[in-house]
């Protein structure tokens, strides 16, 4: 019985090698015929594409825009230029955006159903951005108020082409942007140019204090001035002037007010005492990156009086 067993075995065996080879075979064929297909579809879109003019898009950053910036937050506006060489609109599928601070993402996310770019025409793409700065501090310590970040702006236009499908363009822009800090603000003094208990015309010595890494192009003032919880109005800017980054800049500015409003704490600024004030409003200036209006702000704050010596004063300026 044994001697009849072994033929059978050895049969089995060369069975099993014809079939694998059979099956390799068909492996070869099927394989063979699926690059066939490929081939003919790819010959095929590249003869559309010959006879009806089918192109890739292309896209560019032409420009990023600061639109507006303040102590929040700062919006962004990124100018993207995308060019459709088809004879028919393209889709804008998505547009995804990431952007980061020296490796650190500061800014992500996607904005669906963007639109559609018009046949053998160009779109430019507004890709609004909202960079909060308080999002940013809290994220990462390191980064200061007042100071100026390296950024990289990170764009993906996903289009919708025929014959080439779905297509993603890659984007980058680099740039810098500030987190900016308002200027500390004191009144070193009040100045009398006349005094008159009806009428007092007086020139406020102001000290801003810029704690940015940048200029600031102060154009305008406005703002609220209290002396000993009088409030006594405000005064505008006469003539511009550069608050110097990480300095200080001294500038006048004209008061009118009726000293007689002050009652009992008259006596006080007459006898050359230091009197209270506090002073809140605005600065308008012009910095690098674009406009901004910055709050100022003093609570508290002590000053002296001084009047002319026709008034009966010093008159001395050795202090500035």
């Amino acid at each position: 019985m044994s001697s009849s067993e072994n033929p059978e075995i050895v049969e089995r065996v060369f069975k099993d090698k014809d079939k694998e080879e059979n099956d390799d075979k068909k492996d070869e064929q099927k394989g063979g015929f699926i690059e066939k297909v490929k081939d003919f579809i790819h010959d095929i879109g590249e003869k559309i594409e010959e006879t009806i003019g089918f192109g890739k898009p292309t896209a560019d950053v032409s420009g990023i825009h600061i639109p507006h910036i303040n102590l929040e937050k700062a919006e962004i506006v990124v100018d993207v230029l995308v060019k459709n060489p088809n004879p028919i609109p393209i889709p804008l599928i998505d547009i995804n955006y990431l952007i980061e601070s020296d490796g650190r993402k500061l800014l992500s996310g996607l904005i669906p159903d963007a639109g559609t770019i018009h046949a053998h025409g160009s779109e430019t793409v507004k890709i609004p951005l909202n960079l909060v700065y308080d999002d940013i501090k809290t994220t990462y310590h390191d980064i200061k108020p007042g100071s100026i970040i390296p950024y990289k702006i990170k764009v993906d236009l996903i289009v919708d082409v025929p014959v080439f499908g779905r297509i993603t363009i890659p984007l980058e822009k680099t740039g810098e942007i500030p987190i900016p800090y308002k200027p500390d603000i004191d009144v070193e003094k009040i100045h009398f140019q006349r005094f008159s208990f009806e009428e007092t015309v007086a020139v406020l010595k102001l000290k801003l204090e810029n704690k940015n890494d940048f200029n600031l192009g102060l154009n305008s003032l406005d703002y609220d001035l209290w002396l000993s919880d009088v409030n006594v109005g405000g005064a505008e800017l006469e003539k511009s002037a550069t608050l110097a980054k990480n300095g200080i800049t001294y500038i006048d500015l004209p008061i009118t007010f009726r000293p007689k409003d002050f009652g009992s704490a008259l006596w006080d600024m007459i006898r050359g005492r230091g009197t209270g004030y506090s002073m809140k409003g605005n600065i308008n200036v012009d910095t690098p990156f674009g406009a901004m209006k910055l709050p100022i702000s003093k609570e508290g704050g002590t000053t002296s009086l001084k009047k002319n010596k026709e008034d009966g004063g010093d008159d001395d300026e050795d202090e500035d």
